[in-house]
């Protein structure tokens, strides 16, 4: 069985925000090359997992229905906020670099 994975605006937009502080932080050609690599790796990780393995994810603390995906990258991560919806779709929430405070 597979889920539909699908990206609320709001994640859609910590993505973006996501890109450019790592456009913020580049200093040469391939560190600009890195920075889309890095999001577009991000984005396939989400499809990837929660399509297939939705469950077997940690629990987020704020709400029970809710589940983190931990995307290691790097010396650090990322850290995506989804719900299960139902038994085909799961909805990623938001996105955000594992040094953050919370999700925004």
């Amino acid at each position: 069985m597979s889920f539909e994975v699908q990206l609320t605006p709001s994640a859609e937009s910590d993505l973006e925000r996501l890109f450019d502080h790592l456009l913020d932080r580049a200093q040469t050609i391939e560190d600009l090359d890195r920075a889309q690599s890095a999001i577009d790796t991000l984005r396939v990780l989400m499809r990837q997992q929660l399509a297939l393995t939705p469950y077997s994810f940690r629990k987020a603390a704020r709400n029970p229905a809710q589940r983190e995906l931990i995307m290691p990258f790097g010396g650090t991560g990322y850290v995506a906020l989804y719900e299960i919806v139902s038994m085909s779709k799961v909805v990623v929430l938001a996105v955000r670099h594992q040094r953050e405070e919370d999700y925004h």
